[in-house]
C-alpha cells in the first residue's frame, strides 16, 4: 500500500463494499494515519451523518450547550510549546545532570559523567513530549493543524531549555569547552527526531539512549577509560552528524503527521 489509502478504496469502505481483507487493510492503515481518517469522515453518508445529529440531539437534551471555556494568553502559550508531563522529567534530568557534577568532582581522574551524560539528558524529556504514555491529550493535540514536526521542535526546545542550562553551569565549573557537551546532546537529540520519523518518537529515545548507555557510557566507567566520543577530537564529526540529521528530519516531516510517531 502507498503513503495513504487511494479514496476509490476509502469510498467502498465506507459504503460497505469492500471484502472482509480489504476492509481489514483500510482499517489497520486508518488507525495510524489521521489524514485517512480525516477523508474517510468526509465520506460518512446520509445514514451516518443522522446517526450523529441524533446522538448530539440526545445529549444536549441533557446537558445543555455551554458556553466555550476561554483561556488566557499565557494558557494557550504553554499548550502551544510544551505539556505538564515535561515537569518530572525535566527534574529528573537536572538532578542527573548535578549528580554527575558531583561524582565529577569528588573522582577528577576517572572519565567524565556529565560529558557521557550530555547526549542523552534530553531524551527521557522527548520520549515523554511526543508519547501517547506521557501526554493524556496526545489524541486530541493529534489532531491539530499544529500536529507534526512544528509542535515536536516547539517541545523539544522546552525540552532542551530545562536541560542545557543546568549543563552549562557544570561544564562551567569544570572550565570545559560548550562544544564538548553541547553538540553531542543535540546531536542525539536530532538523532531521535529522525528515528522517531521511523519507528515512534518514545521508541527512538529508548534504542538510542540504551544503545549509549551500554556501549559507550557503561564500558568506559567499567574500564576507566575514557571513550574518544567525549573527546575533543570528535566534535567535528558530531557537528556534521547533527547537521546531516536535521536535515533529514525535516524531509521526513511528513511521518511525524502519522499517529504512529506518537509510540
Amino acid at each position: 500500500m502507498t503513503s495513504h489509502v487511494p479514496m476509490a478504496s476509502l469510498a467502498a469502505y465506507a459504503r460497505g463494499a469492500l471484502d472482509e481483507a480489504s476492509s481489514w487493510t483500510v482499517e489497520a492503515h486508518v488507525d495510524s494515519c489521521s489524514v485517512c481518517m480525516m477523508r474517510l469522515g468526509d465520506l460518512a453518508g446520509p445514514d451516518v451523518e443522522a446517526m450523529v445529529d441524533a446522538g448530539r440531539a440526545g445529549i444536549e437534551v441533557h446537558w445543555p450547550t455551554a458556553a466555550p471555556v476561554r483561556r488566557s494568553a499565557w494558557h494557550r502559550t504553554l499548550r502551544h510549546w510544551t505539556s505538564w508531563s515535561l515537569l518530572a522529567p525535566a527534574v529528573v534530568s537536572v538532578l542527573a545532570v548535578l549528580a554527575a557534577f558531583v561524582l565529577d568532582h569528588e573522582y577528577p581522574d576517572r572519565p567524565s559523567l556529565v560529558l557521557l551524560l550530555a547526549p542523552v539528558a534530553p531524551l527521557t524529556g522527548l520520549a515523554l513530549a511526543w508519547s501517547h504514555h506521557g501526554d493524556p491529550g496526545w489524541e486530541a493535540v493529534a489532531g491539530t493543524a499544529r500536529a507534526g514536526l512544528d509542535l515536536l521542535l516547539r517541545r523539544s526546545l522546552v525540552v532542551l531549555a530545562g536541560v542545557v542550562p543546568p549543563l552549562a553551569v557544570v561544564g562551567w565549573a569544570f572550565g570545559r569547552a560548550p562544544a564538548l557537551w553541547l553538540v553531542p546532546c543535540l546531536t542525539f537529540t536530532s538523532a531521535t527526531l529522525l528515528l522517531g520519523s521511523l519507528i515512534g518518537v518514545a521508541r527512538a529515545a529508548a534504542v538510542l539512549g540504551g544503545a549509549w548507555v551500554l556501549g559507550v557510557a557503561t564500558p568506559a566507567i567499567v574500564a576507566d577509560v575514557s571513550p574518544v566520543l567525549i573527546e575533543p577530537v570528535s566534535v567535528p564529526v558530531w557537528a556534521v552528524a547533527g547537521v546531516l540529521m536535521s536535515v533529514l528530519t525535516l524531509l521526513r516531516s511528513g511521518a511525524l503527521k502519522h499517529l504512529s510517531s506518537w509510540r
